[in-house]
């Protein structure tokens, strides 16, 4: 069967070259007997041709002259173009006579290359770029081999051609099972959510890399509630004044530009309402009463956008406290300034209190300690006493806690405790 094969591709072959060389003859005949007849012409017309200063075509080069009407001008150019057409021809019919001997060879170590690539098993078998390339010049060699014209065997190249730059690029299906690289802004936040987790100096740390990434992801909403949050964790850090305005400012300042660009974010809400109430600690009277309006609608808002989430509740049972708590003097100044005075009732905060211990069972010890405030303030001195002894309880880690502990020691005597 192997000599069959070689026997007919070099019964193939002859043919190809035959066909090849009689082409060639043809074509050849064809431009000596033109050559011929513009010789003739050209003794008879000497004003039309004159030497071509390139050196290229036929050797000739048309020019305007007397004796010949526009319509023979215009043959005689076409005929120039034609001439020049069939000598680039001829020699594309060269190369590839110069090619055909070599073909069959490519072609048995294609096959060849390809047969042994199977028998060495799937991890040795041969890449989709190779066997498209086979296949294309398969289906070169069948073109030729079927006799078609020189445009059928640029075709050919050009299929050829075309699967070996295809092959340059990954398909979709080879670019879905690469791993895809993980997410720079997933990665940055996990990193600083789990530095805010750690001591100050993480806390400090987890500050700057988000600052540092502030012009690359600063469109981001999720990524500006970040650095509102890590404003504040610094800000409680600080121990000087004017460190500690510098940073409530500007977490307030990015805490506004993340709820006015994902106004759903229910912790750009609930982070900007934050930074309100601390900033309140260094304004005036009026924006202290301001900011707690402020602090009230975006805390709202957060809770309902999110009504599970224990830390709004407790923002908002503090505000809610803080109110009930303020003299008539301050009442009438909010209503002088704003026409209606923030209302809200010890009841009202003991509620909010109440669900964070619902949603999340001894969420902090201040949450304890203010729930004891309340009981106390509405009479109810037993409730109080096991608020407080439950606050007792809880260990004082976070300066929160240390916070809580300074109340609590206040409280405790107050209850006979």
């Amino acid at each position: 069967m192997k000599r069959m094969a070689d026997r007919m591709a070099q019964a193939d072959g002859k043919v190809l070259v035959l066909g090849a060389l009689a082409g060639v003859a043809g074509i050849s005949l064809a431009v000596a007997c033109y050559k011929g007849l513009t010789s003739k012409r050209r003794s008879s017309w000497p004003g039309p041709y004159a030497g071509r200063a390139d050196g290229q075509g036929s050797g000739l080069m048309l020019v305007d002259g007397p004796g010949l009407h526009p319509g023979q001008v215009e043959v005689l150019q076409r005929l120039e173009a034609l001439i020049q057409c069939v000598s680039e021809l001829k020699d594309e019919m060269k190369a590839l006579k110069n090619a055909l001997p070599t073909l069959q060879d490519k072609v048995r170590e294609e096959l060849s290359s390809r047969d042994e690539a199977q028998r060495a098993g799937p991890a040795h078998r041969s890449t989709p770029a190779r066997r498209k390339r086979t296949a294309g010049t398969l289906a070169s060699a069948s073109a030729r081999t079927e006799g078609r014209s020189s445009e059928a065997e640029s075709e050919g190249g050009y299929i050829t051609a075309l699967t070996d730059s295809e092959e340059d690029e990954p398909s979709g299906a080879e670019q879905s099972d690469e791993e895809q690289p993980p997410d720079q802004l997933s990665v940055l936040l996990e990193k600083t959510d789990r530095l805010r987790q750690g001591s100050e100096s993480d806390k400090m740390e987890s500050l700057s890399i988000l600052l540092e990434q502030r012009e690359e992801f600063g469109q981001n909403s999720t990524f500006l509630w970040r650095l509102t949050r890590a404003h504040c964790d610094v800000h409680d850090i600080c121990s000087s004044l004017e460190e500690k305005k510098a940073h409530a400012e500007s977490g307030k300042r990015v805490g506004e530009e993340a709820v006015s660009l994902n106004p759903t974010c229910a912790e750009s809400h609930q982070w900007y309402a934050i930074m309100c109430g601390i900033m309140a600690e260094y304004d005036t009277i009026q924006n202290k009463i301001k900011n707690g309006y402020i602090f009230k609608d975006h805390l709202d808002k957060a809770i309902e956008l999110k009504p599970q989430d224990p830390m709004s509740y407790y923002l908002l049972g503090r505000w809610c406290y803080a109110v009930a708590q303020l003299s008539w003097i301050e009442r009438k100044v909010a209503a002088t300034l704003f026409g209606e005075p923030p209302s809200a009732t010890v009841e009202d905060a003991l509620k909010n209190f109440l669900k964070v211990e619902e949603i999340q069972p001894a969420y902090s010890k201040l949450n304890y300690v203010f729930l004891a405030k309340c009981y106390k303030d509405l009479g109810k001195m037993e409730k109080a006493r096991e608020m407080c002894e439950a606050a007792s309880s809880v260990s004082s880690i976070s300066k929160e806690d240390e916070e809580a502990q300074k109340e609590l020691d206040l409280l405790c005597p107050a209850l006979g405790l």
